[in-house]
């Protein structure tokens, strides 16, 4: 038996002139920053790069959502959870006066119930770090 190939998806820079790197730098300036077409027009001319400001509207038309799904997937894939216990300790330290579920009141317990609610609360953080 053999297997069937899957064919890659034709890239959808293949039918511009410009490289992939200007179209991403391009779509990527006016998004981040708050520049008008004609602004970032005119910041690429100044570097030797000369587009017209429909074509930036153009690649922010066709290629802004396929970044958009890009960087979703990447954000995604960082968040999935934690794979170091150091990582955590991190996390939760900075995030503590927002929500800490290791805050649980030393001085208002006795040492057997907070061991119980201590060890709960890692629990609780390792089920979400797998």
């Amino acid at each position: 038996m053999s297997r069937k190939s899957r064919a890659k998806p034709p890239s959808p820079f293949l039918r511009f002139n410009s490289s992939p790197e200007v179209i991403r730098l391009v779509v990527l300036m006016y998004v981040r920053f708050p520049l008008s077409l004609r602004n970032v027009e005119d910041l690429l001319f100044e570097r030797g790069i000369d587009i017209c400001h429909e074509t930036v509207r153009l690649w922010w038309n066709r290629f802004g959502p396929l970044f958009a799904g890009d960087i979703r997937r990447q954000r995604v894939s960082r968040m999935r959870g934690f794979r170091q216990m150091k990582t955590l300790q991190k996390f939760a330290s900075v995030h503590a006066s927002v929500h800490n579920h290791f805050s649980l009141e030393r001085h208002l317990t006795n040492r057997q119930t907070y061991r119980e609610r201590r060890s709960a609360a890692l629990a609780k953080w390792q089920a979400l770090a797998s």
